[in-house]
């Protein structure tokens, strides 16, 4: 009798150690690659903001558009395209426990990239403003039509297009609730 309690104990211990726990990214930040120039890095981080370096492995990211296979290394993943120019940067990740997408302006300067989060508070908020001030001062409404143009033209001229700019403002209103 004790043999078989002992046996059934140990298959009891062997179990909890058989599952193992899934991996899932859902914070990440983008960073410049120290390792190679015009080059950005996907770093998994907690809420926090600390990195995550338990997460190994193939994960897929839609980084502009585009269906990217990141492979993470203790945390970090390197986007292995060369950036030109500055531009908008929209990584999206999409795993069990939902959508995870952040829009960064990437500034490019002597080779060094600097990534700015762009919140989607702040897409809102911009043309709202422009808005309400061309409704509240009448006499101001070309001088908000020639700002809203110039805002939409830098948006497109450095790669937010139309789609993207909603989907970040959805994302971001998803997120809330």
């Amino acid at each position: 009798m004790k043999k078989i309690l002992f046996v059934v104990f140990l298959l009891l211990i062997a179990n909890s150690f058989v599952f193992a726990d899934t991996i899932s990214i859902n914070h990440f930040v983008v960073k410049d690659n120290p390792f190679a120039d015009s080059e950005i890095a996907v770093v998994a981080t907690d809420s926090v903001g600390n990195i995550q370096e338990k997460v190994d492995g193939v994960f897929s990211f839609t980084i502009n558009g585009f269906l990217e296979q990141m492979k993470f290394d203790k945390g970090t993943a390197f986007y292995r395209h060369k950036l030109d120019k500055s531009s908008f940067f929209y990584v999206k990740h999409i795993n069990d426990s939902g959508t995870h997408s952040m829009l960064y302006y990437i500034y490019k300067q002597d080779g060094k990239l600097r990534p700015f989060h762009i919140s989607w508070v702040l897409l809102l908020i911009i043309p709202l403003a422009l808005v309400l001030l061309g409704y509240m001062f009448k006499r101001f409404i070309i001088i908000a039509i020639v700002i809203f143009c110039i805002f939409l033209y830098f948006n497109h001229h450095n790669g937010l297009t139309m789609p993207t700019f909603f989907e970040s403002i959805f994302d971001g209103l998803k997120g809330i609730f």
